[in-house]
């Protein structure tokens, strides 16, 4: 099996479970994936990252759930490459995060990739207010030693 992260127009984003990635793309065109939100029909895959191990096996990334702690230093050098991706695709709002969060999903500003601080409160509000929100635990690049 295979985990893709999915998105639709109105920029609800899901999981999708599918045997291959040719196994998706057969759905795809067979039109037979929806949103479970909005019940659109047209779906696209959102980038996922890899960690290389040594070898040529690869590793899907980390999921928040499998996090207990920021990790002080980095396990994988590849890691350090997956924080900076995310710290350079994205604007950081700060404190904002929340506001700027739903202006984002109401279309009151243009869409873009944001990172920021949120209260848990916050956080579960956006939730169910149907903004995808995710806790992204990247250490101060100082702790990284």
């Amino acid at each position: 099996m295979i985990v893709f992260e999915l998105i639709c127009p109105k920029y609800h984003r899901f999981e999708g479970w599918f045997a291959s990635a040719d196994d998706f793309d057969g759905q795809k065109d067979r039109g037979l994936l929806s949103c479970p939100s909005c019940g659109r029909s047209e779906i696209e895959k959102l980038p996922t990252a890899k960690i290389r191990t040594s070898g040529s096996e690869v590793l899907p990334a980390v999921r928040e759930e499998q996090v207990s702690a920021p990790a002080r230093t980095p396990p994988h050098p590849q890691l350090q490459e997956i924080i900076d991706y995310v710290l350079m695709n994205t604007d950081n709002v700060g404190t904002e995060f929340a506001a700027e969060a739903r202006r984002i999903h109401q279309r009151e500003v243009p869409y873009r990739s944001i990172r920021g601080t949120a209260s848990r409160q916050e956080t579960e509000e956006l939730l169910e207010e149907g903004i995808p929100v995710m806790a992204l635990p990247i250490p101060s690049r100082n702790d990284w030693h």
